[in-house]
C-alpha cells in the first residue's frame, strides 16, 4: 500500500506548541497515521497502521518510554 502524506494536515502536541523541534502527526488516508520531524517538513515521514499507532500511544500513556 502506498500512502502519500503530501497535502496532509500536520499538527503537533499542544504541549510542544511553543517549541520548534518536535514531531508532527497527520491522519492520512485509510486511517493511517504519519509522523515527521517538524524541523524537516519536506523530509521522510513514518507511516503507522491504526493498530501500531494505538499500541505506541498506549505505551506512551503507560509510561513505558519514560526515562528513569
Amino acid at each position: 500500500m502506498t500512502v502519500k502524506p503530501s497535502g496532509a494536515a500536520w499538527f503537533k502536541s499542544s504541549r510542544s506548541a511553543s517549541q520548534d523541534t518536535c514531531v508532527e502527526v497527520a491522519h492520512l488516508t485509510d486511517s493511517m497515521v504519519g509522523v515527521r520531524d517538524s524541523t524537516n517538513p519536506t523530509g521522510p515521514a513514518l507511516v503507522f497502521t491504526p493498530t501500531a499507532w494505538d499500541a505506541f500511544t498506549t505505551a506512551l500513556h503507560s509510561g513505558r518510554y519514560d526515562l528513569p
